[in-house]
């Protein structure tokens, strides 16, 4: 997996920054690399989990948007009630 940038990161969905999270991680417990390469491997997981945080924030403020939108439309119709 290739070390992204910035610009990268808006690109990235959140299965592709997962996947390459996971990656970094193994990479990382794994041993065997340069403590330069480490930090690197670091710095990068660190980009690519705000990347994750801030896909699934969204992902939430969507789900409570509709959630929101359902009830508010449930109320509208005077179904407010509850489904007991």
């Amino acid at each position: 997996m290739a070390a992204g940038t910035g610009t990268d990161e808006a690109a990235l969905g959140y299965e592709q920054a997962r996947d390459e999270l996971i990656e970094v991680v193994r990479r990382l417990e794994a041993g065997g690399t340069s403590l330069e390469e480490s930090l690197a491997l670091w710095e990068r997981g660190e980009e690519l989990a705000k990347v994750c945080r801030r896909r699934l924030e969204g992902a939430r403020a969507r789900l409570d948007a509709s959630l929101a939108a359902e009830r508010a439309a449930e109320e509208a119709d005077g179904d407010g009630d509850g489904d007991e």
